[in-house]
């Protein structure tokens, strides 16, 4: 399926209960906390995702890993949103045009980068002056090596993830 053809599908509420883990594998791995009992929630499909969508608003996801595996993440308006404290790295004003063309994050550009990132964590980008989402991506490295190394690919994007999502009208 090309990406222009993505829609949402196949949109419903649920309860908060029916999708408790759900919300506990959004933000428990990223030392986010937050209530949604009380919010209106929905599910829906948007290309090969599964969104969350709190309040009409797109704030969470869950994305197939490398490895074949359902991870949660947040999207980039849920990292607004919930400001989380854990899977970031930082980038210089030098990285941020690459990025938002789409382009892999480089080692070059990172700076610093949370110490809970492993290789294969599905992790966001921030910038560094002020400290906003930039991106999602899947780490290629450690944090250490991350922001040690002045070369090579350290995140892999998640194409489209920002732009699609972002102005995704609900």
């Amino acid at each position: 399926m090309a990406k222009k053809d993505w829609k949402l599908k196949a949109r419903k509420p649920v309860r908060h209960k029916k999708i408790k883990g759900l919300i506990e594998r959004l933000t428990v791995p990223l030392g986010v906390e937050t209530d949604l009992s009380t919010a209106f929630l929905e599910t829906a499909n948007f290309g090969p995702w599964n969104l969350l969508i709190v309040d009409k608003s797109p704030l969470g996801m869950e994305v197939e890993s490398p490895k074949q595996e359902i991870i949660a993440f947040p999207t980039l308006r849920g990292i607004l949103a919930w400001s989380p404290n854990l899977k970031w790295c930082e980038v210089d004003h030098g990285a941020i045009p690459f990025l938002m063309n789409g382009a892999d994050c480089m080692a070059a550009g990172i700076h610093r980068a949370c110490d809970t990132i492993e290789e294969g964590d599905l992790i966001w980008i921030r910038d560094q002056s002020h400290g906003k989402p930039l991106a999602i991506g899947w780490a290629t490295m450690g944090s250490n090596e991350m922001v040690e190394s002045t070369k090579g690919k350290a995140v892999k994007m998640l194409h489209h993830i920002g732009d699609e999502l972002w102005e995704l009208e609900l």
